[in-house]
């Protein structure tokens, strides 16, 4: 499996990844995006700024690299990377499929992504990643998965992943919603051919929704690579005028940034594999990266964890941020 290839990593930043939500479209529901973004992102302005955080990402040590069919220009821009940085041949590059973006580089669309996880789709996607990114794809997930999913229930589907994963391509789905603990659940349940079908579980995991936690710690212990997105709440963690008061304590007591603290509070559990960063500024990661040196005592992790929200209110809430 390619994850292999981090466990190997001699930096402790190979525990983070680089997402690429954030900058491979001109919209998207993190927080703060005005302040972020290049000013008009235009494509090409997008593209340069996600080369410049690929190149500050690898220079630093993270060699996860995660993008995703609907994530706009994404899987385009790191193709372009990849082709320009031959030396980055240590690289993991995963992506999902069963999104289809629709906002055609616009941020005042009305839908930016249709979820389909048909075969149909996935034939399609699939073609469309392999196009870009050809054999460097080591992992492709089926994208945000629930329990009513045809990924966890139609078995042709699941005869066509079991192939790509022949094919030498790790299997793996992200999840997301309320109920993420019953379908990572059923995920570690699914076979062909008396195999594990999904060696990787990708989920929403950080101090406002930590519901997953218990799940992921199984998928763990089935042998199944952990990755966790949105470590910080698309940015209620992060962005100034959201910060919680205990996280802010936290913060000022470690001299961290409270971006920081709340990926460490992530990075501390031993199930997990890689966390996500979805910087949209080198900065940003320079102030993600500094989680991996951080260690938060017990007082602090308790008075953390009183953050966690209803899983209900937290996605409620989610659901409501504007694309910007």
């Amino acid at each position: 499996m390619p994850f292999a290839r981090l466990a190997a990593a001699t930096t402790p930043t190979a525990r983070i990844g680089l997402g690429l939500a954030a900058v491979g479209r001109p919209g998207y529901i993190n927080l703060g995006r005005e302040r972020d973004l290049p000013a008009g992102r235009g494509v090409e302005a997008m593209r340069e700024r996600t080369h410049e955080l690929l190149d500050a990402a690898y220079a630093r040590g993270v060699r996860y690299l995660d993008a995703a069919r609907s994530y706009g220009r994404a899987e385009e821009f790191l193709a372009g990377w990849l082709e320009s940085r031959p030396e980055a041949r240590d690289v993991v590059i995963g992506s999902k499929w069963g999104y289809t973006y629709v906002a055609d580089w616009r941020t005042d669309a009305e839908t930016h992504e249709v979820k389909d996880h048909s075969l149909a789709t996935y034939e399609r996607q699939s073609a469309e990643s392999r196009a870009l990114l050809g054999d460097r794809l080591d992992l492709y997930q089926v994208h945000s998965v629930t329990p009513g999913s045809p990924a966890l229930t139609d078995p042709g589907l699941q005869a066509r992943l079991a192939r790509l994963a022949a094919e030498g391509v790790t299997v793996g789905l992200s999840t997301s919603g309320p109920a993420q603990r019953d379908a990572i659940r059923a995920a570690l349940e699914v076979t062909v051919d008396g195999e594990p079908l999904f060696r990787t579980v990708q989920s929403t995991y950080n101090l406002l929704e930590p519901s997953a936690g218990a799940a992921l710690a199984e998928a763990h212990e089935a042998g199944r690579a952990v990755i966790v997105k949105e470590a910080v709440a698309n940015g209620r963690l992060a962005a100034p005028e959201q910060i919680p008061a205990a996280l802010r304590r936290v913060a000022e007591e470690t001299g961290a940034g409270p971006d920081a603290v709340a990926l460490a509070a992530v990075l501390h559990q031993p199930w997990v594999s890689v966390v996500l960063s979805g910087a949209a500024t080198t900065a940003q990661l320079e102030s993600n990266l500094t989680a991996t040196a951080l260690r938060l005592d017990g007082g602090q992790r308790a008075a953390l964890a009183e953050l966690a929200e209803a899983p209900g209110e937290y996605w409620d809430h989610r659901a409501k941020l504007a694309w910007s």
